[in-house]
């Protein structure tokens, strides 16, 4: 059985919960990424913030990325999975959700991430492309 430790990279960093949007913004730039854990004080994740979630919910309305903080846009429980979770289920259960990157966790903390480029390296071509449909046909 394939685990979820498997195919994350590992590494992942967490944008703080009271950091600016700018902040994000040019954390996601330097580290080549679209997507960035968001972190509280705690140390626990409390959602993911990504590029088009700051145009969209951010720069579009108008709003300053400067004074904007990531935890604004931490919407509802995170989707995660657990490191030693199997990697098919995990698969399916991006799939049934439609979402293209989640958090893995090892004792309810930040150990890595799976993005659509670590499934692409991990999964056989034919369950590549049926994760691409279901994530993507409906959009």
């Amino acid at each position: 059985m394939t685990t979820a430790r498997e195919i994350m990279h590992e590494g992942a960093q967490c944008v703080g919960e009271s950091e600016s949007l700018l902040s994000a913004a040019r954390m996601m730039r330097d580290l080549g990424v679209g997507a960035l854990p968001i972190c509280g004080e705690d140390d626990r994740l409390k959602g993911i913030i990504t590029d088009r979630d700051i145009v969209i919910k951010c720069i579009a309305e108008g709003k300053n990325p400067a004074d904007a903080m990531a935890g604004e846009l931490a919407q509802g429980a995170p989707q995660c999975v657990n490191a030693n979770d199997d990697a098919e289920k995990v698969v399916q259960m991006m799939e049934r959700r439609q979402i293209r990157r989640v958090p893995v966790l090892e004792n309810k903390r930040l150990v890595g991430m799976i993005s659509e480029a670590d499934l692409a390296r991990s999964l056989p071509e034919d369950k590549l492309a049926e994760f691409v449909e279901s994530v993507y046909a409906s959009r």
